[in-house]
Parts: C-alpha cells; structure tokens; sequence
C-alpha cells in the first residue's frame, strides 16, 4: 500500500500527518486514525498498511504538532518496562497541553482533509484511536455526527465520565477495553450509559490484554488482542461504510 507524507492546514498551523491507501486509483471510505500517546512510528504505519489493504483510506495525523513535526520524541525501536517511565515524563506535557478545544479544532481540519482527497469517496467516514487517541476519536465522532458513521477506541480512557460524548454519537461504536484497564464492574456501567444514550455498540474487554496491547513495539503487546481487534474494528467498518 503507498505511503504518502502530508501536511494538513488547521487553524494553528499544518500538521504533518501520513496516508495509506490501495494503489488501484479509485476512490475508497475515509478512515482517520489518531495514533496512541507515543506518537507516529513505524508500529503506525505498519497498521494503517495493514487496514488501507482492505479497501480504505486511512489519515494518520501527528496530534502534537503544535510542538513539532514527528516524531517529538526519539523512541527505542523497542518500548518496554525500563524506558517507558522516561519515555512518558516527555510525553505527558503534549497530551495534557492537547486540550478537548484543540482535539475538536483539529478534528475539524482532519475531516475536511480526507473528505476532500481525490481517493477518498463521498460517502460518511470512520474514526478510529489507541489510547488517548481513542479519546480523540470519540470526542471528534461526537461533534461531526453528520459525517462519522463508525467509531473505535482500544484501550482508550473512555468511562462513563463520557457520558456528555456519547449523548451526542449516531455513530456505531466498538470499545475494546485492556483487562487491565477496566474491571467487569466498570465495564457494566460504561455499557449501562451508552445504552441510556440509545448509542448502538459493542463494547467488551480483550481477555489477557493490558494497556497498549495493540502496539507490537512495546511490552503491553498481545497478539490474540491485536486479532481480536482487526476481526472487531474490520467488522465495524465493512457494516457502516461498505457502499461508501
């Protein structure tokens, strides 16, 4: 699948971003992918490869542009428990500074990029993220109702401290929880909410997975977990934007 290197304008600046998509030259359903905290990597683009081979156009932004092009961090090839502490002390000051106003700026521009790329078709589009990204994805299904018709979030900080969000999806949604992330009891309330919502989802815990078990660079990966959400997030994505 080709890779393509972008910069999008938003009302801050551009951001630099990266589309994969098939190589056919028609016209393809949009899906924007908000990676996890650590930002775009390899790991990134080895994923949005995989799901542009089933017939989509997948938009990858760097969410912390604002601070620098990616990546703003230098990553080890390889994340594990002896580097994640130092890793994250440098991170954290870009997602706290990412504030809902700018995730909800940015999702304006992020859709109105994909929407318009000549391989993107007419039809609505998906939203998918990885950890705070699947709070990104959320919250930009949430105000754009009118053009997101799938959203996915794994293992993303999605509570029933969303509630607000979820008042406001007509979106499809599959949440897929880390068993560390969510206990049963957690998991009843969060899915007690969005049924008051009247939202149509799925939402479970991934048995045996951690946070981030998603990401095959770091020590939180599962690989029955990354199956179980290719089955679930390709799932979501062929009943919502088929014909688009």
């Amino acid at each position: 699948m080709p890779i393509k290197s972008l910069r999008i304008p938003t009302a801050d600046g551009q951001a630099d971003a990266f589309a994969a998509f098939p190589d056919h030259g028609g016209r393809n359903p949009g899906v924007l992918m908000y990676a996890d905290g650590f930002g775009i990597r390899p790991v990134l683009r080895e994923m949005a490869r995989e799901l542009a081979g089933h017939g989509y156009y997948v938009l990858v932004p760097n969410s912390f542009y604002r601070h620098g092009p990616a990546p703003l961090v230098e990553l080890p090839e390889y994340i594990g428990e002896e580097v994640r502490p130092a890793v994250f002390a440098q991170l954290m000051p870009l997602i706290e500074a990412h504030t809902a106003e700018r995730v909800l700026s940015d999702a304006d521009a992020y859709l109105r990029f994909l929407t318009t790329q000549p391989e993107v078709g007419a039809g609505p589009v998906a939203v998918t993220g990885y950890c705070i990204g699947g709070l990104y994805a959320m919250r930009t299904a949430a105000a754009h109702a009118d053009q997101v018709a799938a959203v996915a979030a794994f293992h993303g900080p999605v509570g029933v401290d969303g509630a607000d969000l979820f008042s406001r999806l007509t979106a499809q949604v599959h949440l897929g929880h880390a068993e560390g992330d969510v206990t049963p009891e957690a998991l009843g309330e969060l899915n007690q909410a969005l049924d008051a919502a009247g939202v149509g989802y799925t939402s479970e815990i991934y048995p045996g997975t951690i946070h981030g078990f998603t990401m095959s660079d770091t020590d939180a990966f599962s690989t029955s977990g990354l199956k179980r959400h290719w089955d679930r997030l390709l799932s979501l994505l062929d009943r919502t934007l088929a014909n688009s």
